[in-house]
């Protein structure tokens, strides 16, 4: 019986069709899609056993080897996982790397046990990938963007999540751009990442949304870059400045950083080992800056940071902590924003206040 193969790639993403992708753990780590869940035809240890077959015996011996590996007891589990994928995700799709063996095997072995046919991805992940690429730099050029900028701490995410015209960069990246923006989460692998950040594009083209809001980002978001379009239309686009007073800043910087931040290292690591890696992490981000503030003023903030982070441990609170954020907002980073934005201040179009900004953009993105 020949199975079913799909090719519409765009509805996949844009209707976020459930995705089972049966290659190896390991090649699902290097680069995968939001919607795809997987569950392997084969471990990493079998595939890479039955790549040595191959190479050395050739395609049939290393096929004998896959059957023999993945047989009795090991197959009835992986099929079973598959069916449950599948009756939990009727109109979902498999796929593998190229969309050749492996998934043309799952598919057979999903419909003898169950009688489900359940589409295959024609060209597999490979050209899943591929479609993304060529779709990226195309959905950009259609794409006029206006670039949201503000001092550190202004509120800019709290304004762009207001809005339904904008691709959240921080949010897919998983990392807030600066010395300080390491999330409890790991940030997700770089081709993750533009994969993701395509598949957003995308979506908002089908709602036939042309101008998007963005954040002013540098060329890397913590250790992952942005693709060079995206890039280039950042540094190209107008910029509309969000103004917060100095006493709010410190808040939201706060409340982002110290706040929201312990609390999600504490849910994932508990309380004892959560509170001890986030303030490791918060004081190695004061250390990447060392140079750039100086000796004195880098000592003095740190001996504020470690002397607040002392009395959080010791149940004393964590208002403390204003003390340096608003030394180091005050002396390192409203400098370094003043100076980069003197260098594009030609691309300033609007400077104002939470609600006045909202009502700007919006009537940019409705005219």
């Amino acid at each position: 019986m020949d199975l079913p193969q799909i090719d519409n790639y765009q509805q996949l993403f844009v209707d976020d069709i459930p995705l089972l992708d049966v290659r190896a753990p390991v090649e699902f780590k290097q680069g995968a899609f939001p919607q795809a869940k997987n569950i392997p035809l084969m471990n990493d240890e079998e595939r890479h056993t039955i790549g040595i077959r191959y190479k050395e015996q050739g395609q049939e011996q290393a096929i004998a080897l896959g059957h023999e590996l993945v047989s009795g007891d090991i197959k009835a589990d992986r099929v079973e996982r598959w069916a449950d994928f599948t009756r939990q995700y009727p109109q979902g799709a498999l796929y593998c790397f190229r969309g050749g063996m492996r998934s043309k095997i799952t598919q057979q072995w999903l419909y003898d046990k169950t009688g489900v046919i359940y589409p295959r991805v024609k060209g597999g992940y490979k050209a899943l990938r591929r479609f993304l690429i060529n779709e990226l730099d195309k959905t950009v050029e259609q794409t006029q963007f206006i670039i949201l900028c503000g001092r550190t701490g202004a509120g800019k995410t709290l304004v762009l999540n207001k809005m339904t015209a904008k691709i959240d960069l921080e949010g897919i990246y998983k990392h807030r751009g600066s010395a300080f923006g390491k999330c409890a989460e790991p940030q997700p692998s770089q081709i993750d990442v533009e994969n993701n950040l395509t598949i957003e594009l995308l979506k908002q083209r089908s709602r036939n949304q042309t101008t998007l809001v963005l954040e002013d980002e540098g060329s890397n978001i913590g250790s992952r870059y942005l693709p060079e379009s995206i890039s280039l239309s950042i540094k190209q686009s107008p910029l509309v400045m969000l103004e917060t007073s100095p006493e709010q800043r410190i808040e939201n910087v706060f409340e982002e950083y110290i706040i929201k931040d312990l609390a999600a290292y504490q849910a994932m690591y508990g309380n004892e080992q959560g509170f001890d890696t986030w303030a490791i992490n918060l004081l190695a981000a004061l250390d990447r800056i060392q140079k750039r503030l100086g000796g004195v003023r880098y000592k003095a903030l740190k001996m504020i940071m470690e002397g607040a982070l002392q009395q959080q441990r010791n149940g004393q609170g964590s208002e403390q902590h204003k003390d340096w954020i608003q030394g180091l907002l005050t002396d390192y980073y409203d400098p370094m924003y003043d100076y980069q934005l003197a260098k594009k201040s030609d691309r300033l179009v609007f400077t104002g206040n939470e609600e006045s900004v909202l009502q700007y953009i919006n009537e940019q993105l409705s005219g």
